[in-house]
C-alpha cells in the first residue's frame, strides 16, 4: 500500500520524534492524505486525552507509597511507572463514559419535559380536557380508584388563587397515571402523577426548569414521581407545588 511507509511513522510523528528533514516530509503527505489525517488526529486525540487524565487523577504521594511498600523494593517503581499510561487510559475511559452518561441523562429529561408538554397542550385543546369535571377535590380523586395503581391526595385550595378543574388519565412510558388540571387566573396547570421507577431518567431528580413557554417543576414524594407544567409565572408553578406536597404528606 502506498501509505504504509508513512503509517510506520504516525506514532513517532504524533510524538514528534521523527528527524527534521522526516517531520517536513510526512508533514507534507498528511495534508495530502485524508486516511493518514485521520491517524494522526485520532493518535493526538488520544494523547491529550490521557495527558488530561493523567494530570487529573495522578496518583497520591500516600498511594504511590502504599503500593511500593507491598511490592519488591527493585521492581516496585518499574512496575508503577509501566502501568501508569494504562491506569491513565482507564481514568480518561471513565470520565468519558461519565461525561456521556450525564449528557444521555439531560437528554432523557428533556425528551421526557417535551412530551409532558405535549400532553399539556393536546390536554387543554381537546373538546374534552377532563373525564372527570369537577372543582371538588372529594370527587376528583375517588374517580381514580381501580384506574390507577396507587392512590394520592389533593390539596385544599381555599384561601389560594389556585381552583381544581378536574381530571383524566395520562400515560408515559406505558405506565398509567394521573392528570390534574388546576387553574390560576387566566392560565391552566397539569399536574401528572406517577409511580416512580427506577429506569426513569427522573429516578431521584428535583428541581425546577423551563421548557419552551412552560414552566415545570419535579419531584419524588412517597414513591410516586410528580410533575407540574404550565405557562403560569414558575412562582405560582412553585406554589402549586407545595400545596401539593403538603397534601402528600401525613
Amino acid at each position: 500500500m502506498a501509505c504504509d511507509s508513512w503509517r510506520n511513522k504516525i506514532e513517532a510523528y504524533a510524538d514528534a520524534e521523527l528527524p527534521a528533514d522526516e517531520m517536513r516530509a510526512m508533514s507534507e503527505h498528511v495534508r495530502g492524505c485524508a486516511s493518514c489525517t485521520s491517524d494522526v488526529l485520532s493518535r493526538i486525540q488520544l494523547k491529550s486525552v490521557i495527558k488530561i487524565a493523567g494530570e487529573r487523577f495522578s496518583p497520591s504521594l500516600a498511594f504511590r507509597q502504599r503500593v511500593q511498600k507491598d511490592l519488591p523494593a527493585k521492581k516496585s517503581s518499574a512496575w508503577l511507572w509501566g502501568w501508569m499510561p494504562k491506569l491513565a487510559a482507564s481514568a480518561a475511559l471513565v470520565v468519558i463514559a461519565f461525561f456521556f452518561f450525564r449528557g444521555w441523562i439531560s437528554s432523557q429529561q428533556s425528551r421526557t419535559i417535551a412530551e409532558l408538554a405535549d400532553l399539556h397542550v393536546a390536554t387543554l385543546a381537546s373538546s374534552t380536557p377532563v373525564d372527570v369535571l369537577s372543582t371538588d377535590r372529594h370527587t376528583v380523586k375517588p374517580w381514580f380508584q381501580g384506574k390507577i395503581p396507587f392512590t394520592f391526595n389533593l390539596p385544599d385550595l381555599g384561601n389560594t388563587p389556585f381552583t381544581l378543574e378536574g381530571g383524566r388519565m395520562s400515560y408515559l412510558n406505558q405506565a398509567p397515571g394521573a392528570q390534574l388540571i388546576f387553574k390560576i387566573g387566566n392560565h391552566r396547570i397539569s399536574v401528572f402523577i406517577f409511580q416512580n421507577r427506577p429506569d426513569w431518567p427522573f429516578a431521584s431528580a428535583n428541581g425546577r426548569s423551563r421548557s419552551l413557554t412552560f414552566n415545570v417543576e419535579t419531584w419524588t414524594e412517597d414513591e410516586l414521581r410528580y410533575f407540574v407544567i404550565g405557562d403560569a409565572e414558575a412562582n405560582d408553578i412553585h406554589k402549586l407545588s407545595e400545596l401539593l406536597k403538603i397534601a402528600a404528606r401525613p
